[in-house]
This record gives C-alpha cells, structure tokens and sequence, in this order.
C-alpha cells in the first residue's frame, strides 16, 4: 500500500509536509460565542483595532464581534501575510479545522496554498449542534457517513475538485448532544473503512475527552488515528492527562500563544500559560509518549494574527521550539512531535 495525504492541491507525499500545525482555523466564523465586556470598559470594544485598544482585546477576545471574524476581507490578507511568514520561518502544512457551522472556505483555502506554497488540508464533518442549520440538524447518523464519506473519497460539496484530507474538527459541547453523538459516532465508521485521520474538540469538562473516544471506537474507529484538540484547556491536571493518555490517542495541545491567564468561554479555570503548556508536554514525554503528542495555535480570532499585534502562526516555531530545547527536550523528540507525528495521523493508505 502507498501512504499519501490529501491536500486541497491534491496528494502528497507525507515525508513533504515538514513542520505541520495540526489545529488551525484560516477562515470562519465565531460570533455565536460573543460575550459582553465589563461595563466599565465596553468603549474599548467599539473602537477596532489599535494600539490603546489591543490589550483589552487580548484580554476579553470574545467580546468584540469584529474579532470573532476570520472570515472578512482584513483577516483574510492578514491570514496570507502570516501563513507567508510560517512558511519564511520554515513551517510547510496547516491543517485547517474548519467545519459545517464554521462557513469553511476550500477557495481561500487554495489560495493560502498556492501563494504562499505552504500544504494546506481542509477537515469534513460538523461543529457543535446549536451552529447547524436547520437541513444540517436534521440529518441521520446515516448521512452525516455519506457526507463525510463523500467529501474524503470524491469531493466536497461546496468545491468537488477538492477532497478533505481528514475528519474534523469534529465539535460537541458535554453533555453530548444527540446530534454530535451521531456525528462522533458516524465519524468512528468512516474512520473503520478509510483508515483516515479524524480530530476531535471536547468541551471543558475532564469527561468529555474520555467520552467522545468511548463513542467513537464503539463505533469502529481506530484510537491510534484520533486527535483530541484542546487538552490544554480541558485536562488541566497532569493526572488525568496521562490517565487520558493511556487510551492511545493523539493529545493535541494546540492554545500555543494564548497567554492571558482569565479564560471568558470558562471563567471557572485559568488558562494556562505556554510554559506551562510545555510543562504537560514533558510529563507526557517522560511516561514514553512523544509519539501521541501533537501542537498548534487554533488560531481563530483577528488578534492572534501578527497584522492585528498577535503572534501569528509562526508563534510555536519562533518562540516555543527554543524554549523546549532550552528545557532539555532534545531536536530528535521536537521533530517527532512537529513533523513525524502529523505525518502519521494524516497518512491514509490505498
């Protein structure tokens, strides 16, 4: 059998990919999770971006609609100046999470791709139930399989020239809804016949994560092929991450850049930083388990990115990768975690 990875420009060879950032978002949509500022501070929200205004956006992110658009036309010049500059400092491919409840883009996603020469891959599958539309909410487990199937084998339905390359993100909040249960279960028998990637977003609560893969492998997906996105702000105690571990799926941390500590979507927990981010990294490495470790920025707001004063994609590349040799992580484990790993997810073999 011949390994390959689909991209939006077609196949590839998984030993091209190099450095690859496993969770991205390169255009969406995010308003559905707006919340209100402190009062004494809600000026700051009306006037965009600026010099005086941006520390108040990176503190309270979710409370200008503005930035909750990755899908207009500043985001998406800025988007191609920064994947530029990802590609400057050495990355090769991002794997774009975007799904049904998102407004996925596959043209802009092309366009990434083609001008910047970085290998882009566009996911398949459904965000969480309240952002489906109401044909979408109405679908059997049935033909959330035959949609998925359908763009990972044929085409997408909104661009058929171009097949998605994994299944995700694939999004429920907890308790699982009926929808996401048959999307998560759907997703473990499309898994079962093409022996392709799938990624996963838990909710923030330490069950979801243990959950979702019980659905799944009940369903016929192979553990090995699952990511599960967002353990950085879902399994915040190092015992339950490498209790979650042992189960054998890829443990993505993937907030790198995210560095404010009061976290708006979870007010009852502290973000963590990256330092601490590396942290978990670490324990996980020293219980042999580089190679289920995966990392990326799930960049999906205006701020994060470097034309609006963020970090942009190549945040892990220029400023973590230093810092976890500095710690004694050798190049030989970076490697593995950053392009090996990746590589192996997104390999499908016919």
């Amino acid at each position: 059998m011949v390994g390959r990875v689909q991209t939006v420009n077609g196949d590839v060879d998984p030993n091209v990919l190099g450095i690859t950032l496993t969770h991205e978002h390169l255009h969406m949509k995010f308003t559905h999770f707006y919340k209100q500022p402190p009062k004494q501070i809600a000026d700051k929200f009306q006037k965009g971006f600026s010099l005086d205004t941006v520390g108040y956006l990176r503190q309270y992110p979710y409370s200008s609609q503005s930035n909750l658009l990755l899908n207009d036309s500043d985001s998406q010049d800025a988007v191609l100046n920064d994947v530029k500059d990802f590609k400057k400092y050495g990355g090769g491919t991002i794997v774009e999470n975007s799904t049904e409840g998102l407004e996925r883009n596959i043209d802009f996603l092309k366009k990434v791709s083609n001008t910047t020469g970085v290998h882009v891959l566009a996911g398949t599958g459904h965000y969480i139930a309240d952002l489906q539309n109401d044909v979408s909410i109405r679908n059997t487990k049935e033909d959330i399989y035959n949609h998925m199937l359908r763009e990972l084998t044929e085409g997408c339905v909104d661009y058929p020239t171009v097949k998605a390359g994994f299944m995700g993100e694939i999004a429920s909040v907890w308790p699982l809804k009926d929808f996401e249960r048959k999307a998560i279960s759907a997703a473990g028998e499309v898994q079962a016949q093409l022996r392709c990637g799938v990624s996963f977003h838990p909710h923030r609560d330490p069950e979801a994560p243990f959950e979702i893969l019980r659905v799944y492998t009940e369903a016929g997906g192979q553990v090995d092929k699952a990511v599960m996105s967002h353990l950085d702000r879902t399994l915040l105690q190092t015992e339950k991450l490498l209790e979650f571990a042992e189960l054998g799926s890829y443990c993505q941390f993937d907030l790198f850049g995210t560095e404010v500590s009061y976290y708006q979507l979870n007010e009852t927990v502290a973000m963590p930083s990256d330092a601490q981010r590396i942290d978990k990294i670490e324990a996980l490495i020293q219980e042999g388990k580089e190679e289920r470790i995966l990392m990326s920025h799930d960049i999906h707001t205006k701020h994060r990115l470097i034309n609006f004063g963020g970090h942009g994609y190549s945040h892990i590349i220029n400023n973590v990768l230093p810092r976890m040799k500095n710690r004694g992580i050798s190049q030989t484990t970076i490697d593995k975690i950053t392009v090996g790993n990746p590589a192996n997810w997104l390999t499908v073999k016919f």
